[in-house]
Order: C-alpha cells, then sequence, then structure tokens
C-alpha cells in the first residue's frame, strides 16, 4: 500500500476549496484513499471528513491509498498538495508563511 507524509503549505490548510480539490481528486481514483492527521484519519473521498480533520496550514498529512490505481491516486494528490491545490500564491508570502510553520 502506497503512502506518503505531505506538509500543507496553502495558506487556507486543507479547508475549502482546496479540500474540495482533494475530494475531486480522490474520487478519480477506484483505490480507497485515506488522509490521516495526527491519531485522525479520513476518507479522501469524504468532503465533510477531510474538513473534519482540521489540517491548517503547516500540518504533516499522511496520505495512504490501497487498490489497483493506487500508486497514480498518491501521485495525483502528491502534486495537488504540492502546488498547493493549483492556486497561484505569491512567492514571497509563502516563503514567509513557511518560515513561519518553522519557526513555530
Amino acid at each position: 500500500m502506497p503512502e506518503i507524509d505531505l506538509i500543507i503549505t496553502h495558506p487556507e490548510g486543507l479547508h475549502a476549496r482546496p479540500a474540495a480539490e482533494l475530494v475531486k481528486t480522490a474520487q478519480q481514483f477506484q483505490s480507497e484513499i485515506v488522509v490521516g492527521l495526527g491519531k485522525w484519519e479520513a476518507n479522501a473521498k469524504s468532503i465533510l471528513e477531510i474538513l473534519t480533520l482540521g489540517a491548517d496550514l503547516g500540518a504533516e498529512v499522511h496520505i495512504a491509498a490501497r487498490g489497483d490505481d493506487a500508486d497514480q491516486a498518491i501521485e495525483a494528490i502528491r502534486k495537488l498538495i504540492e502546488t498547493n491545490f493549483g492556486d497561484e500564491l505569491d512567492k514571497t508570502a509563502k516563503t514567509d508563511q513557511q518560515k513561519d510553520v518553522k519557526d513555530g
């Protein structure tokens, strides 16, 4: 079962539109896809479950997939998260936010 850990770098975290984009991407695959945050897990195909996770900017999420297209699903979600869910963000703001997250 392919798995990956990723940091949420979108300013909204995994809320509203970014959560909807994640669900939309996950629904393209037959595999079961789970997003974990701490001790909590959510079905990646359920907007309510994803929103309930409350993953904010800087959160580390664990993505796992099981099924025939699991590798493709993980790769698609990785690309989505690493490109800030398709949003063009101000590069300076992104750098400052990432620094703030690291500095805690």
